[in-house]
């Protein structure tokens, strides 16, 4: 009988919309009660369908004036307009009807922070304090003011004001963390994070923060530590069971980090972000077959999701698929231009299926957005290399060592082109500058000369920079 009446309602809702679009076409007149009006209102503004909304508002204004739902979502929509004038007389007309309504203040502060009008909105909720008992959430909003207003420090203030009222202000607690690391103070707080965890050792959200303080310092033992005790503490905190991954994952720890996101996704279902993260354990750990399949739900579930093209792309071209990489991660190209991770590996993937121009083309595009990174030189040049081209693929790597004077890496590769185009005088300079530079690094030299012993000037050269 339930399960009926679910039904009916579902469907007498649809036909309430059906019946609402029709009059907009047609001009018939119908009748609306006032909390349909409210709803069908609400439902426009949650698909995004500003134009429906706004008609929907205008309408049931026109029976109900004195809506206060449907005069603060006119508010809303002449605000997501940028029309700040009419928000205020709408705010103003909503303040003549309801005078006090405490939302009517929140939506004037929220209208004032649009408008950049920063000391209006903090003097009204200044104004709120005395009037509100959840104090915690207008010192929450004075800290947001700040922060819009670039006054990174009176925001601080603010948000630990908050958290003074209640610990369990998530939103205080994450941005507070946002702004300390914006100011580089992260790590001179870190007491004050222990401090809120000894205040509340049971408070599941003190230990997921402390956590997240450590994780923006690449401290990911101590991170690991932290999100632990916030799991412990409450146990369906899929949050901090994704963030366990996310630690778990920057510590190379894939089989840990897998077991925390499958949790995660147990809790709060398939979100895009934790099955791409999920994917990228498995791609780690060589189930490329398991990775794609979250790979696909990752961008079933958001089509913008670039990264979950990109390793379905970076998967395809391990399973020496090459055809169906390359329109994988010109799939994530189109979604996020200028990521030059993507462009190498369309670089690579084109050279691998003889797509030579193109492959050119892309290495030249990643060079150009980020040409401080030695690895898209190296690839490149490598690319040349193999062709038999080593007069080009020396010139490529000159003009990056020219740039980056200090890696290495560069010079290692430098002479081993060197070595193979017969240059050896050029080539044990090279050598010697990238010893220098970095020693242990030479072990790269094997995968070019797998009997690097054999090769006697070069091992005499590595082993008198060994005993230096």
């Amino acid at each position: 009988m339930m399960e009926k009446n679910f039904g009916e309602r579902k469907d007498y809702w649809k036909e309430t919309l059906l019946r609402f679009e029709r009059m907009l076409k047609t001009s018939e007149q119908e009748f609306f009660d006032l909390e349909t009006y409210e709803r069908v209102t609400g439902h426009y503004i949650e698909k995004g369908d500003w134009d429906k909304a706004y008609q929907a508002c205008e309408r049931g204004l026109a029976d109900y004036p004195y809506s206060l739902d449907l005069l603060l979502n006119k508010v809303q929509l002449h605000a997501n307009r940028g029309e700040h004038e009419q928000a205020l007389e709408m705010l103003e007309r909503a303040s003549l009807f309801h005078p006090g309504d405490i939302e009517i203040s929140y939506m004037q502060v929220a209208i004032s922070n649009m408008m950049g009008e920063y000391e209006e909105a903090i003097e009204q909720l200044e104004n709120l304090l005395n009037r509100v008992d959840d104090k915690d959430e207008i010192y929450f909003q004075i800290g947001q003011t700040y922060q819009n207003w670039g006054k990174l420090e009176e925001a601080v203030r603010y948000y630990k004001r908050s958290l003074r009222n209640n610990l369990d202000n998530e939103n205080a607690l994450y941005e507070l963390a946002h702004c300390l690391e914006m100011l580089g103070q992260l790590e001179s707080h870190l007491e004050y994070y222990t401090e809120l965890v000894d205040r509340a050792p049971f408070s599941q959200h003190a230990w997921y923060n402390l956590g997240i303080a450590y994780s923006k310092l690449e401290r990911y033992e101590d991170a690991v530590q932290a999100y632990e005790y916030a799991t412990l503490i409450k146990d369906d905190f899929g949050s901090a069971f994704f963030q366990l991954g996310n630690s778990y994952m920057s510590l190379e720890k894939y089989e840990d980090a897998k077991a925390q996101y499958i949790r995660a996704i147990e809790l709060e279902g398939e979100q895009p972000e934790t099955c791409c993260c999920l994917a990228t354990c498995y791609e780690k750990l060589g189930e490329f077959e398991t990775a794609i399949r979250y790979y696909r739900q990752t961008v079933k579930l958001d089509s913008q999701w670039d990264d979950g093209w990109y390793g379905l792309g970076i998967c395809f071209n391990e399973l020496g698929r090459w055809y169906e990489a390359v329109g994988f991660i010109r799939k994530a190209i189109q979604i996020t231009e200028l990521n030059p991770d993507y462009w190498l590996a369309l670089a690579e993937t084109e050279f691998k299926v003889g797509n030579v121009i193109s492959a050119f083309e892309a290495f030249e595009k990643a060079a150009e957005i980020e040409p401080s990174n030695p690895d898209i030189w190296l690839k490149w040049s490598y690319v040349l290399f193999e062709q038999g081209n080593y007069a080009r693929a020396c010139d490529l790597l000159q003009a990056a060592i020219d740039d980056m004077p200090e890696e290495a890496d560069l010079y290692y590769r430098m002479a081993v082109y060197q070595i193979h185009s017969g240059d050896y005088r050029e080539a044990l300079i090279n050598l010697e500058a990238a010893l220098t530079l970095d020693y242990d690094a030479h072990i790269q030299l094997f995968d070019f000369f797998p009997d690097l012993e054999k090769q006697k000037a070069l091992y005499r050269i590595i082993e008198q920079y060994r005993e230096k």
